[in-house]
C-alpha cells in the first residue's frame, strides 16, 4: 500500500466486504461522511440502524495507540457520558481487512450545538468537565502529548520537506514558525506547571452533535495528553461563551483559571499544525481537491502574517 495513495485501494466493495466480515448483512447503501486524515462511511444494513465504519489511516498510530483511543471511549461511556465508543466483534474493536484497520460504531446522528446559547454551553462545560474527570483517573501510554514537537516542530519540517511551499518563502516561513515556538515556549513557561490529563483533544463543534435529547461527543481520532483548557477553547468564540462553559464545568470540577493564558499559545501551535497537516498529506488526491488554496502563494503569505500575528498576541 503505498504512502502517498494510502486509499487507492479502499472501494465502496471493500468497505461493504469489510462490515459483512463482522457478521453484519449489509444492504449496499453507502454514504462516505466528511473525513480527510481517515476514511469515514455510513453503511446500511438489512436488519436495524446503520453503522459507521471509520478506517484509519495507514502508518499515523500504531495498534495500541488506536486500542488506547477506544479504551478511552468505552470508559467515558461507561461513565455514563455521551460518548459513542467502538462496537465488539468477538471481543475486539480494531477489525482488519484486506491490509486495512477499521473500526466500527453505533450511528448516531445530530446537528451542530448552538454556541450562542448559555444553556447549550454550560450543558457542554458540564460534559467536558466530567469527561475530565474520568480522564484524569490515568494517563495515555502511547497516544503522546500535545506539545510543540507535535504541533509545531513536526509540522514545520512536513512544510519544508513539501514542494508545496514557494522556494521564496522557505526562509521567511521558517523565521515566522521559528518566533512562534519562542513565544508558545515562553507562555508555558510563564503560565507555570500545568497538570496533563487524557483529553478529547479536537472538542469543536463539529464533533459535537447535538439532539433533542442533548449532546453526544465523536471523534477521539486526536485524543492526547493535555492542559483541561484545550477542550473548550475552540467551543469559546468570545469572553461570554467562555463564561458559559467555564460556569458548566466548575460546577462539576475544578479549574485552574491560569490555563486560559494558555489559549492564544494553543491557537498558534494549530495554525502551525494545520499547514504542516496539509504539507503532510497533498499526495493523497483527498487534500489537493480539498484544500486547492494551499497550492497558491498568497495562501502561504497570509499563513505567514496570520503566524507573526499570533507571536505579536503572545508577546
Amino acid at each position: 500500500m503505498s504512502s502517498e495513495t494510502p486509499y487507492a485501494r479502499l472501494t465502496p466493495d471493500l468497505v461493504l466486504d469489510a462490515v459483512a466480515a463482522c457478521g453484519l448483512w449489509v444492504d449496499g447503501r453507502l454514504l462516505a461522511l466528511n473525513s480527510y486524515e481517515n476514511r469515514v462511511w455510513q453503511v446500511g444494513l438489512e436488519e436495524g440502524s446503520p453503522v459507521i465504519a471509520k478506517f484509519y489511516r495507514p502508518g499515523r498510530w500504531s495498534d495500541a495507540a488506536i486500542l488506547e483511543e477506544h479504551a478511552f471511549a468505552q470508559e467515558l461511556a461507561d461513565a455514563e457520558l455521551p460518548m459513542v465508543a467502538p462496537l465488539r466483534f468477538a471481543g475486539r474493536t480494531l477489525l482488519h481487512h484486506d491490509g486495512f484497520r477499521y473500526a466500527l460504531t453505533p450511528r448516531h446522528g445530530g446537528r451542530a450545538p448552538s454556541l450562542e446559547s448559555s444553556d447549550q454551553l454550560e450543558w457542554l462545560g458540564r460534559l467536558i468537565a466530567r469527561m475530565h474527570s474520568v480522564g484524569a483517573r490515568a494517563n495515555f501510554a502511547y497516544r503522546g502529548y500535545l506539545d510543540r514537537d507535535t504541533l509545531i516542530v513536526q509540522p514545520m519540517h512536513a512544510v519544508l520537506a513539501a514542494a508545496l511551499l514557494p522556494s521564496t518563502l522557505r526562509e521567511r516561513y521558517r523565521q515566522a514558525v521559528e518566533r512562534v515556538q519562542r513565544q508558545v515556549a515562553a507562555r508555558f513557561e510563564a503560565v507555570g506547571p500545568i497538570r496533563m490529563l487524557r483529553l478529547h483533544g479536537d472538542c469543536h463543534p463539529g464533533n459535537v452533535l447535538w439532539t433533542d435529547a442533548g449532546p453526544h461527543f465523536v471523534d477521539l481520532d486526536d485524543a492526547r495528553m493535555g492542559p483541561a483548557v484545550q477542550d473548550l477553547w475552540m467551543l469559546a468564540h468570545d469572553e461570554r461563551a467562555m463564561e458559559a462553559l467555564l460556569q458548566g464545568y466548575i460546577s462539576m470540577r475544578d479549574f485552574d483559571h491560569a490555563e486560559l493564558a494558555l489559549i492564544p499559545a494553543l491557537r498558534a501551535m494549530r495554525q502551525v499544525h494545520y499547514a504542516g497537516w496539509i504539507a503532510a498529506r497533498w499526495h493523497d488526491p483527498a487534500f489537493p481537491a480539498a484544500f486547492p488554496f494551499a497550492a497558491e502563494a498568497r495562501w502561504w503569505e497570509q499563513h505567514m502574517t496570520d503566524l507573526h500575528e499570533q507571536a505579536d498576541e503572545l508577546e
